[in-house]
This record gives structure tokens, sequence and C-alpha cells, in this order.
């Protein structure tokens, strides 16, 4: 595959990334605005690959789009200190350390109220009484 000539297309497939998505990404100034064929198509270059696959992969990670946009701009800063990124990375961490803890209790309560279930009728159903206002 020519990685200087790619159709939205390609790039979509390259990444695993859905074509609106990608369109999205631009909009979003994630990725900058390709270059246009003759007839008008979006051109994508080997940087685009290389922008979209590191979009891709901080998303998988959770980064939000505006810490996506923030670390894009600090790695094209190839000479500055990474404290930055360091600082925003351990802030997402953070995070999904704080998520986790909370989905941990949140099954432990769901537990909790499945193990009260004594398979009678739903007129009895500990489940539906847990769920329902007091």
């Amino acid at each position: 595959m020519d990685h200087d000539n790619l159709s939205i297309g390609d790039l979509a497939r390259a990444t695993d990334t859905k074509v609106e998505t990608v369109r999205y990404y631009e909009k979003a100034g994630l990725l900058p605005e390709p270059s246009r064929t003759a007839g008008n198509y979006r051109a994508y270059r080997a940087e685009h690959l290389a922008r979209l696959s590191f979009v891709r992969r901080a998303r998988d990670l959770g980064f939000s789009l505006d810490q996506v946009r923030e670390l894009l701009r600090l790695a094209d800063q190839k000479d500055q200190s990474c404290a930055q990124i360091d600082i925003i990375a351990r802030s997402h961490l953070a995070e999904v350390d704080r998520k986790i803890t909370d989905l941990i209790a949140l099954g432990n309560e769901l537990r909790q109220i499945v193990g009260q279930c004594r398979h009678g009728t739903v007129a009895e159903c500990r489940i539906i009484e847990a769920l329902s206002p007091d």
C-alpha cells in the first residue's frame, strides 16, 4: 500500500477506524486537512496514518478528545520536557483507578442484590424490591 496517497477508506482500514470517525477527527482538529486529488477526493499521506494511529491508541486507552489533542500538541514539540505529558497520563490513570473502585463497589452491591433472589414470583422479587423507590 502506498502510504503517501491513501484514500479515506484506505486510511480507515489501515487503522481499524470508521470513515465517519476519520472525518470527525478531521473536524475536531485531531487530523490535519488532507490534500485533494484532481477529482476532489481526500488524499492522505503517511503522516495522517501515523497521527490517526496515535489518536486511535490514545482513545483505546481512554484518553478524552481534549487530552488527545493536548498530547498531539505536546508530541509535536520534540525538544520540550515531557513533564506535561506525564501529568496528563497520571491524571488519566487516577481517573481510571477511581472508575475501577466505583465499578468494584457497584459489582459488590449487585452481587448482594442478586444473591437475595429466591426464584419466587415477581411480586416477591428481591431484585425488583431493591430497585423500587422506598
